[in-house]
């Protein structure tokens, strides 16, 4: 008896202590033998008791997932954009949120994204005539040139009694090619008439091709500087010398591997008022003439401008997207208002809201709120609409000239300084206006137009008479 006493309390003597620390040490060396290969973050979540392990697999995880790979730079709003649909539609002013510190939250990952712009090779092309070029071409400088100061700009523009307008661009911060040339009758293929359609085209088909002539000049000229100079562009932007910005180009807006354009205006296609996207992309996207016979073998037929866009991208298989901008063109055309179905609203150039490209005018708005939605409700979606969130839209009634008093109106929108450019030109002298161009072809690398004199005088003399 006092032999099993003596055995018993031997048992109960032991250090449980060790005991309980040989137990945990074995406990662990099974989990971490049935967990070699990685740790999730499920997994860690699931284990809470051990929470310093927890935490420093689960960062060691979420750093292991983040590419290294140059192409997945941007911030996630810029690669993510199906994250929702109204994000898509704010072009990514909806972006910037407050949850976070500042380099990483989603503004953070902006200005990093900007940064890279800044650092990547950029083309600028403005195409089309510069009719209202005094009132537009400032915010250009502004909000796309300046906004990104590393971008080169290319100009492809018509002669006309308007082309002076353009030594405003003497202020751009680099100018790598300057064309304006005389236009000529372009000869119309089979291929061509077959593609396209006068419907709707002030001009006819050969409005169309002198259109198209001038955007793929832009990719020509492009080109011929980059062979120059032995190197290739990240990024090219086309815009056209008609669009009044009234915010800067978001940098959400270059996404690679897809090309955007805006919303709305479409007309049975794409919008082709503005146009971004990377070398490849932009290649397809500026070629309006050279692949005509393209979309013919493919059986196009009877397209308009929009449509035939939209049909050179879905052929060469470019991915597009579209988001909405903050730019207008300004228009001298006459529209009837109310409009239609298939009509063309006028926005007020005072509007809140992003345009996208919609035709607008400095005007007193006659329509806002509920009219304004009355009016876009009776329009076909696919062809003339304009977004109108939050009662920002307000348009014209266009069906007559500009109103008297439309540039106490637009000094008003714009403010003072992109004013002051507006009554430059109105008082500009031929001298001034050489001396200006001078100043801009020191800049150019390429120059190619006719004498500037000729320029200044044909557009300032006539406006004397």
């Amino acid at each position: 008896m006092h032999k099993a006493m003596h055995s018993t309390r031997s048992v109960t003597d032991l250090d449980w202590r060790f005991l309980i620390l040989v137990a945990s040490s074995l406990f662990l060396l099974i989990f971490l033998s049935s967990s070699t290969s990685s740790f999730s973050a499920p997994t860690l979540q699931r284990i809470s008791s051990i929470a310093p392990l927890k935490s420093l697999f689960a960062n060691q995880v979420e750093n292991a997932n983040f590419s290294s790979d140059p192409s997945h730079s941007p911030s996630p709003e810029v690669t993510n954009h199906s994250e929702s649909r109204d994000e898509q539609r704010d072009g990514g002013a909806s972006s910037v949120s407050n949850e976070s510190t500042a380099g990483s939250g989603r503004g953070g990952r902006k200005m990093k994204w900007k940064e890279e712009l800044d650092r990547s090779r950029m083309a600028v092309c403005l195409v089309g005539g510069a009719r209202r070029f005094e009132l537009t071409g400032p915010s250009i400088v502004e909000r796309i040139l300046k906004e990104y100061p590393n971008s080169d700009l290319f100009l492809n523009s018509p002669m006309d009694g308007n082309a002076y307008k353009l030594s405003l661009l003497k202020v751009a911060p680099r100018i790598a090619a300057v064309r304006i040339f005389e236009p000529k009758p372009i000869q119309e293929t089979e291929s061509q008439v077959r593609v396209l359609t006068a419907a709707n085209s002030p001009n006819g088909i050969q409005g169309l091709l002198q259109y198209f002539n001038l955007v793929e000049g832009c990719l020509t000229i492009i080109h011929q500087y980059e062979e120059r100079n032995n190197f290739a562009y990240d990024w090219i932007v086309r815009t056209r010398v008609d669009g009044y910005w009234s915010a800067p180009l978001d940098p959400h807006s270059f996404i690679p591997g897809q090309y955007l354009v805006p919303p709305g205006s479409a007309y049975g296609g794409l919008n082709d008022r503005l146009g971004i996207g990377d070398r490849n992309s932009s290649t397809v996207a500026l070629s309006r003439i050279s692949l005509i016979p393209e979309l013919d073998s493919h059986g196009f037929h009877q397209l308009n401008s929009e449509a035939a866009f939209r049909a050179q991208l879905t052929t060469r298989k470019v991915p597009y997207r579209t988001q909405s901008q903050p730019f207008c063109i300004v228009t001298d055309r006459k529209y009837g208002f109310p409009p239609f179905r298939y009509g063309v609203p006028v926005a007020a150039l005072s509007s809140r809201g992003p345009l996208s490209g919609a035709k607008c005018r400095p005007c007193r708005p006659i329509c806002a709120g509920a009219c304004v939605e009355k009016v876009m409700s009776g329009l076909d979606k696919g062809w003339s609409w304009i977004e109108s969130r939050n009662g920002l839209l307000k348009l014209c009634d266009a069906h007559g000239e500009w109103e008297i008093g439309w540039e106490r109106n637009f000094d008003r929108v714009v403010g003072k300084r992109l004013a002051e450019w507006r009554k430059r030109v109105r008082g500009l002298k031929v001298e001034e206006c050489i001396k200006d161009f001078d100043e801009m072809k020191r800049k150019a690398a390429i120059w190619d137009t006719p004498n500037v004199k000729e320029i200044c005088k044909v557009g300032l003399d006539s406006k004397r008479q």
